[in-house]
Parts: structure tokens; sequence; C-alpha cells
């Protein structure tokens, strides 16, 4: 049998604390003065399985892996976080409808802004989460661990140099829809990178500048829509994004082409 006490609980009959002891526990702030002595709460050791919580991880949630696990992105950091999507601009939206639904706010850099505006009135017309902005016409964002921002830059081929950088609470993620001149620049400079299906050039060259098995290289050109191969320093993990149903509602289905 193993013993598991309540905080701040004494086993009945034991002798008053130490005023040592009494200060080294009213030290530690949020426990307050001891209260009333009960006894102590005991569970077998079978039982010890039965007192853990479900937890997992915090962020938007890009789809499942290979197990039918959730795939999380912990995109609301206290520090700075790049990410590039080689892909298309389906998954960034979806993307951003699951940030806006964490209580980020979205601030969307686009040169297609016809392409968000279904989505913008869909959401309040920029009154619940998500603004639409041209490029290179991103306000500061005021973003706080309360307000966390996710930036989506929709700029094209050649994004140029966004007014507003990635920081503590504010992720950027730039869409690319396919390699172009800068993107070794931004895969550099980026924390995580996911890559949609691409030709068999472009996998062979993004796969000598992430360093991919070259199982990872062969894939890539056959990737289903919706499937995004996510890249970080050391990790690479393949996540389907399923849409619900209001996202297929407002958005369609999955798809690699715009």
């Amino acid at each position: 049998m193993t013993s598991v006490p309540t905080s701040g609980a004494t086993a009945a009959g034991e002798p008053e604390p130490s005023p040592g002891r009494f200060r080294r526990l009213s030290s530690r702030s949020g426990f307050g003065l001891i209260g009333p002595r009960h006894g102590r709460h005991s569970v077998s050791v079978d039982q010890l399985a039965a007192l853990t919580l479900p937890i997992g991880d915090d962020g938007v949630v890009a789809g499942v892996d290979a197990e039918g696990r959730p795939a999380v992105l912990g995109l609301n950091r206290p520090t700075a976080y790049d990410v590039v999507l080689i892909g298309g601009l389906w998954t960034a939206q979806v993307l951003a409808l699951r940030a806006a639904a964490t209580g980020a706010r979205v601030a969307v850099e686009t040169g297609r802004p016809q392409a968000w505006v279904q989505m913008l009135h869909a959401m309040g017309g920029g009154q619940n989460g998500l603004a639409v902005h041209e490029v290179g016409r991103v306000p500061p964002q005021g973003a706080s661990a309360g307000t966390p921002v996710l930036v989506v830059r929709d700029c094209g081929m050649r994004p140029p140099r966004g007014r507003v950088a990635s920081g503590p609470w504010q992720a950027v993620l730039t869409l690319l829809p396919y390699l172009s001149p800068v993107a070794p620049r931004l895969i550099r400079q980026a924390r995580l990178v996911g890559v949609q299906r691409i030709s068999p050039d472009e996998a062979a060259e993004l796969g000598r500048a992430l360093a991919l098995p070259r199982a990872d290289v062969e894939a890539l050109p056959t990737l289903a829509d919706g499937l995004t191969l996510w890249c970080a320093e050391r990790d690479r993990q393949y996540v389907m994004t399923q849409p619900t149903d209001a996202e297929t509602g407002l958005l369609g289905t999955p798809r690699r082409m715009d």
C-alpha cells in the first residue's frame, strides 16, 4: 500500500510542526497557513494510474499523425517563432482559423485579399480575431501572453521582408506556393518548415537544404492533398489535415493547388 498525503495535511497524532518547519512551509507561495490535521488518504499501487490526467501539448491542431494522434503546432510562445509552409492556401487558412479558435489574433498580409474575403466575413468582418492587410501594411500587433498573435504572410513567391517580425507571443507563418529564390533564406530563419507536394527537382533541392533522408525526398512529389511533412531541427512528422464540417463548408476540401 502506497500513501499519497493531501497537501498541507498531517497524520493524526503527529507532533505539531516545529517553528523552522513552519517557516519553510509558509514561505512557499500559495500554500498559506497549515490547516486542521486529518488522516492520510491512501490508495493502492494499482489505483495510482487512475489519478493521472490526460494532458497534451498546447497549440493549434494541424491534423493527425500516422498513428491517428492529434499533431499540435505550438505557435503561441514567449519567444520568436517563424514557420514556413511550402504548400497551398487551403492549409494556411485552416491553420489561421484554428489559431483564432485558440484565442490568438490573426493578421493576414496578402497580395490577394479576395482569397481571404469569405473567411473574413465568416469571422465577423474582422471583429473576431482576423484582420486582412495589404502587403507591407501590417501595423504593430501588440502581442502579449494574454493576446498572442499569428501573422500569416501570403505574399507570393518572393515575399518582401515583413514590417512586422516574429517576437514574444507573435509567430509568423510565411506561405510559399513553391520553392523560390528566397526560400533558402526563409528556411534558414524558420524554426519549423512544412512541405506539401512539390516537383521532384524541388524535392531534391529541399532535401539538401533540410538534410532529408532519401525516402522523404522521394515521397514529397507524391503527397496527397492535405498531407504535410513538418520538419523541425531534429524532428520530422507527416501530418494529415482533416477539416471539420464547418471548415469544409467555408474552405472546401483539402487541395494543394489554388
